[in-house]
């Protein structure tokens, strides 16, 4: 029986056809509490690694999200889709006819590095305080801003002919990228470089920062299970995902009352422990203190 008091985090290999929210809903009743919640949204269409926090690592949640990440996707050259994915409606079906794979590797060099991308109109992002493709869903007209991301990686797996009423080629690749890179977008904008369109029709992500997919640790068969497997602790979440510092019981004191730190902690956030605990995360003010990010005991 799991405590339902307990803290940690669990690496969920998401099923496709599930909702992050759902896999979520399942973790509360797996877990005995409402305190559980996801780093990260995946859609429907993807499968792979959803960070799942319960009870006080669902404070961790948001710098978790933040870390770069790994894609394996699957994008359709010569078809391009309203959702920029294989669960929209076809909006120009140009073809691939002609397009070789050393077109499509040269055209993928342009996409590494630091670049300017615009996320796809069905998005989470908040619009007027609405999620973009509630609207979308609405009816209404979403434009969206481009932002700064970095793609670190962009490797062509394999190009082969695809299936379709137009001549298309599906290529395979694997992605890795800082937080808010939409994998989506790169499909889209990878068809409009080529001049025949774009859309993914796969994505699984693979990594977290310094979660994989051998770190999980519930998948479709635990969901549908009744067995919560046990959580990772705080203390090691944070020996995977940030620098850690260690603290004497009149430093875990001063943390206690959400004091400043008279230490040097080398990044923001860095961890802090004591006697192998996670009390919080700590930002540099100045070379030799610290102040607090997230007090996190208790």
């Amino acid at each position: 029986m799991t405590d339902p008091g307990a803290s940690g985090l669990v690496v969920v290999d998401k099923p496709q056809g599930w909702t992050s929210h759902q896999v979520v809903g399942r973790c509360r009743r797996l877990y005995g509490t409402r305190k559980v919640g996801h780093g990260g949204t995946l859609d429907p269409m993807a499968t792979g690694v959803l960070l799942v926090g319960v009870n006080r690592a669902t404070r961790l949640l948001g710098h978790l999200a933040g870390h770069d990440k790994t894609y394996t996707a699957t994008i359709r050259l010569g078809i391009d889709t309203n959702t920029d994915d294989a669960e929209g409606e076809p909006t120009a079906t140009r073809g691939a006819a002609g397009i070789t794979d050393t077109d499509i590797r040269t055209a993928i060099t342009g996409f590494v590095g630091v670049i300017s991308q615009v996320p796809s109109s069905v998005s989470a992002i908040k619009v007027d305080g609405k999620r973009a493709y509630a609207l979308v869903r609405a009816g209404e007209q979403v434009d969206l801003a481009a932002r700064e991301v970095t793609v670190s990686r962009f490797d062509v797996l394999s190009v082969r002919p695809g299936q379709a009423e137009v001549p298309v080629v599906d290529v395979e690749v694997v992605v890795d990228c800082s937080s808010g890179t939409y994998i989506r977008a790169l499909a889209r904008d990878l068809g409009a470089v080529l001049g025949a369109g774009g859309h993914l029709t796969a994505l699984r992500r693979t990594r977290v920062g310094g979660f994989d997919l051998s770190t999980v640790r519930l998948d479709e068969a635990g969901l549908a299970g009744s067995d919560a497997p046990p959580l990772l602790s705080m203390a090691e979440v944070a020996r995977r995902s940030f620098p850690v510092v260690e603290v004497d019981a009149a430093g875990a004191r001063d943390i206690g009352f959400g004091r400043g730190l008279a230490i040097a902690v080398p990044a923001d956030p860095t961890a802090v422990l004591y006697d192998d605990q996670l009390l919080a995360l700590y930002r540099p003010d100045g070379p030799q203190h610290a102040v607090a990010v997230a007090v996190l005991g208790g």
